[in-house]
């Protein structure tokens, strides 16, 4: 990563363009409030996109570190969530048999 020869952004540009316009649509904001409560912040995906461009413009360090960092942030702040529920091997032993109200209205 010093020298940024034959370094590549994590995600074409055309990505982080495209996750910008995602965040800033309609449906987002909608989804976004009601699970979150706020308005959803897209200033991160556009100061990538930025970064990405100034790197296929200019091959600038700056923005090489810039994405780098902001890859690294979001992959950590994806794998803080855990699972809800734990995966279950086999399903259970009595799955095949009516259920309880299903036997009450014969």
């Amino acid at each position: 990563m010093a020298d940024g020869l034959g370094w590549q952004p994590p995600r074409p540009c055309e990505a982080y363009r495209a996750e910008w316009e995602l965040c800033r649509s309609a449906a987002h904001f909608l989804h976004h409030y009601y699970v979150h409560g706020e308005r959803p912040s897209c200033e991160q995906w556009r100061r990538d996109l930025d970064s990405c461009r100034e790197w296929e413009e200019r091959r600038s360090t700056e923005a090489q570190r810039s994405l780098c960092e902001s890859e690294r942030v979001r992959v950590q702040a994806a794998r803080k969530h855990t699972l809800v529920w734990t995966p279950r091997q086999s399903p259970p032993a009595d799955w095949h048999l009516p259920l309880p109200q299903e036997e009450k209205n014969k």
